[in-house]
């Protein structure tokens, strides 16, 4: 399967048979998260492996987009150290890593964001930072992604939107 291919078949899956991820599994995710682009190669982030199902529990109420996470046999916390100016963008490229090695291995994956605005008063960030013991001080939490054996089909697909494409500046829709 080409890079393209690839992209085009990871979808957001949120149901997940009971078979577990192996720990070579785990494993390759975690080295498709170091392997993303980095600015100036500082790699702020931090990643916290969940397997406790009583943890796992703990996520499904965290938001209304955490359901799923109690049934991936498999949670990985992207963390980043907000004292670095790029600590979005490059956690966001190891999540996006995760995400593509799921596919690639014939996992289902799916994020969900986390991090908030400072001064949020919604609260789940700091409710997500609790459960994972997370110090109070420079860690944030980028995502969580449930990851486990797909207990849904999804057939790739692209989503190309022509309108939002321009050539050499913006709104020229043509060369």
């Amino acid at each position: 399967m080409d890079a393209l291919d690839l992209m085009l078949a990871r979808r957001s899956v949120r149901r997940f048979t009971t078979q577990d991820v192996s720990p070579e599994d785990e494993q390759k995710h975690i080295d498709a998260a170091f392997a993303a682009p980095s600015a100036n190669n500082a790699r702020p982030w931090h990643f916290v492996l969940v397997r406790d199902p009583a943890t796992r529990s703990r996520f499904k109420g965290l938001h209304q987009w955490t359901w799923m996470l109690e049934k991936a046999p498999l949670v990985i916390a992207v963390l980043g150290n907000d004292d670095d100016p790029w600590w979005i963008e490059d956690c966001a490229a190891a999540t996006e890593n995760i995400l593509l090695e799921a596919t690639a291995l014939g996992l289902g994956s799916v994020w969900c964001g986390m991090r908030e605005d400072p001064g949020a008063v919604v609260g789940y960030e700091r409710s997500c930072c609790e459960v994972l013991g997370v110090p109070a001080r420079a860690w944030r939490v980028l995502a969580l992604i449930g990851v486990g054996h797909p207990g849904e089909k999804k057939k790739p697909r692209t989503q190309r939107q022509v309108s939002k494409v321009s050539y050499e500046r913006f709104g020229k829709r043509s060369r």
